[in-house]
């Protein structure tokens, strides 16, 4: 008989060896793993609430949450982040309870019933649509799109992937590749040690960040904690062979630099930058970056290159399919948050 249980734990250290039984056993993605979930989790969690589901001594689901208690008594709890607009800008995707293999649906209603007693829940970037638990008001915040090119679809011939993109793309693809040829052959190279692992980071964030402060914008690396965050990751999870970076060269130039993660088959392209400076209308760097990344990856046997959420350009030019991603709040009918979302919805014109 399943038994949930939540309650604060105080060593997220020791709470490692559980999380990572469980996911062995688990369908799970890189932002479920502990190595997401564990970096700077004593930092990040202020109030952690462990909820775990066993079935005797078997433990065959666990969920991490941050609890947050809004002045007026409103007490929220956020899965795998923290309510720190700060910490949470390293953008969760792919987001759920951890969930032994086979037992899935069991579990996630044994969680959902736990959950279900009158709290604030914010779940962001879950593939499922949002539960529906009585007492509990559901408001969708986003809904995005999350391309991705399954590369285990594909025949062994050496222009698969190639075939299954657009005339335009391939086009594009194609003359890009013949327009940094000029400047020397194109090469892809990952970055093989935490030392070299940062220095690409650093290459690829200053690219990120012209980039963006050239739109106006402030780009994600001008947040302390993203940077903290995100070096932390690639100093733990690059000797695990779950983080990649990878620079790519037209010559002895950098064209761009990619940032991702290396899961269970999965390919997680989560953050890029892109020498924009030097490119003209017929240089494509970040498409032929990406394309450069995805042979690499089927020519080492990996399953899935996914773009994550967003439907820039490019994604969905490279993509074949994609999921779709919730960001959800859900708010007790009784409570004044919950009253104030009714009472807009009342009035609000469709």
């Amino acid at each position: 008989m399943l038994r949930a249980t939540m309650s604060p734990i105080g060593d997220l250290d020791a709470l490692a060896p559980r999380w990572l039984a469980l996911q062995a056993q688990a369908d799970a993605s890189f932002f479920q793993s502990w190595t997401w979930t564990g970096c700077l989790a004593r930092e990040r969690f202020s109030d952690p609430v462990l909820l775990s589901v066993r079935d005797g001594d078997a433990e065959l689901g666990l969920a991490l949450f941050n609890r947050r208690r809004h002045w007026a008594g409103d007490e929220a709890l956020f899965l795998g982040e923290t309510g720190d607009p700060g910490w949470d800008s390293v953008f969760i995707e792919h987001n759920g309870p951890l969930l032994a293999r086979g037992h899935a649906a069991a579990v996630t209603a044994a969680i959902w019933a736990v959950l279900g007693n009158g709290r604030r829940l914010v779940l962001s970037g879950v593939p499922a649509a949002r539960p529906d638990m009585p007492g509990l008001l559901p408001v969708t915040r986003a809904v995005r799109t999350a391309p991705y090119a399954d590369l285990a679809a594909l025949p062994a011939a050496k222009d698969a992937y190639l075939a299954t993109l657009s005339a335009n793309t391939r086009h594009q693809l194609r003359r890009s590749a013949r327009r940094y040829g000029q400047a020397g052959p194109l090469a892809i190279t990952r970055a093989m040690t935490v030392t070299e692992g940062l220095a690409f980071l650093d290459a690829l964030a200053d690219l990120h960040q012209a980039t963006w402060t050239r739109r106006g914008r402030p780009g994600a690396f001008a947040v302390p904690e993203f940077r903290r965050f995100h070096r932390e990751l690639v100093a733990s999870g690059l000797p695990r062979g779950e983080i990649d970076l990878l620079r790519v060269t037209a010559g002895d130039k950098p064209l761009g630099y990619l940032y991702n993660f290396r899961f269970g088959g999965t390919i997680s392209a989560y953050q890029s930058g892109f020498d924009y400076a030097a490119a003209d209308a017929q240089h494509k760097p970040g498409l032929t970056c990406h394309h450069l990344a995805i042979e690499l990856y089927r020519s080492e046997g990996m399953r899935r290159y996914d773009f994550l959420a967003g439907e820039d350009r490019y994604k969905t030019s490279l993509g074949q399919a994609a999921e779709t991603l919730h960001w959800v709040e859900l708010l007790p009918r009784g409570s004044a948050r919950g009253l104030l979302h009714g009472l807009r919805a009342r009035f609000t014109p469709r």
